[in-house]
């Protein structure tokens, strides 16, 4: 006898597809977003000091104490929040359970929420799960930017959210000025419209941007759970370690999903985390850190034909593929692992229906010596303009 499903079109993901495809061909993987150069030795320490010093059993369910009151004071300095660490922030399992527990808080059967493709793989099926029903609204492309006159006309008695993704994961586009304006008429015009902001890549963003975090504005905030990671900051995303800050009265449903789950994450780590907090150049010049990669990749490959896209944050740049081949970008992602021995994401995993602009993502969070290998191989097995 088989249970029915409640996630029928879920499969393996094209992550572990790639992945898989890459060890076996011994390709270089710039597919999958993590590093591969180490986190801080000193973070490192700090977690084994945390075990000889006693802190091996649970933390309290909303988080390690003095961690969340330097994450307080972190969102003071950065944002301009006044953040109760108290009653407004809740230590979680990573980033995307953050997502999950926020979306398992608001969402009941029939209910919808926006989302915006392409978009983080767990998204959807987090909305599904509990019964609720996605709205998609698709990027223009190539800008990748929200079309907000068509979220106004998407919005119906049933939306209760929308999910906000900036740094964007898989683009690298930002949020700006003008898509806050836009964003606040929709919340002030809809009294019971909440925001899901996931803002995991928070520091990781160049070119002299801001990061446009819901909690720089007071109306935006009242009315957002917004998620963070910690393994995006320090390049430990083994750890799975994160948070979410939302005001006292979304936090308080918020927790009583999180205690029923995991109730509390791995303790030393917290206690760890709290001392760190205090390198604050260990977060502000992750964005320059992040942008020489970027910039050293695009150099590399400037001879490819590969047309890259803009993109101002996250591990990640997309780049165009029409005029090396006309096959789809799945495909053509598969050949490049075979052919050119370099792992990539194609961009139509992120749409639920398989958008296929021939639009292929890298990860650019990578060793140096990491990034010439693959661009050597791209540009001698791919091409050259000419």
């Amino acid at each position: 006898m088989a249970i029915i499903s409640k996630l029928p079109n879920v499969g393996t993901t094209i992550f572990t597809t790639m992945s898989a495809l890459a060890t076996e061909h011994q390709a270089v993987n710039l597919g999958q977003g993590f590093p591969d150069f180490p986190m801080p030795e000193a973070l490192r320490d700090g977690v084994s000091k945390a075990m000889r010093d006693g802190f091996n059993q649970y933390a309290p369910m909303p988080g390690y104490g003095p961690l969340r009151e330097k994450l307080a004071e972190k969102a003071h300095t950065l944002y301009g929040a006044a953040v109760d660490p108290n009653t407004e922030i809740t230590i979680t399992p990573g980033g995307t359970y953050a997502i999950y527990t926020a979306l398992t808080t608001l969402v009941h059967p029939g209910d919808e929420v926006i989302v915006f493709e392409p978009a983080y793989d767990s998204y959807i099926p987090n909305i599904e799960l509990n019964g609720g029903v996605a709205v998609t609204i698709p990027l223009t492309y190539p800008e990748y930017r929200i079309d907000w006159e068509e979220v106004k006309r998407r919005i119906t008695a049933k939306t209760k959210a929308i999910v906000l993704n900036s740094p964007h994961n898989p683009t690298g586009t930002v949020l700006t000025d003008l898509d806050i304006v836009a964003l606040r008429g929709i919340v002030a015009s809809n009294p019971e419209l909440y925001i899901v902001s996931d803002e995991v890549y928070e520091h990781l963003i160049f070119d002299g941007l801001p990061h446009l975090s819901m909690l720089r504005y007071p109306e935006l905030r009242a009315r957002s759970f917004v998620c963070f990671s910690f393994g995006k900051v320090y390049h430990c995303t083994g750890w799975k370690l994160g948070y979410c800050i939302a005001p006292p009265d979304l936090m308080k449903e918020f927790r009583k999903v999180h205690q029923f789950n995991v109730f509390t994450c791995f303790a030393p780590a917290q206690v760890a985390l709290a001392d760190y907090l205090d390198n604050k150049e260990g977060y502000l010049l992750l964005g320059s850190f992040l942008q020489k990669k970027r910039d050293l990749f695009l150099s590399l490959m400037q001879g490819s034909r590969f047309e890259f896209l803009p993109s101002h944050g996250s591990y990640f740049v997309c780049a165009k593929y029409g005029k090396i081949s006309d096959q789809s970008d799945s495909e053509f992602a598969i050949r490049l692992i075979k052919k050119a021995g370099v792992a990539t994401i194609p961009v139509s995993a992120f749409y639920r229906n398989g958008d296929d602009h021939k639009v292929v993502r890298f990860c650019f969070a990578k060793k140096e010596e990491t990034l010439r290998a693959a661009a050597q191989r791209l540009v001698e097995k791919i091409g050259v303009k000419g």
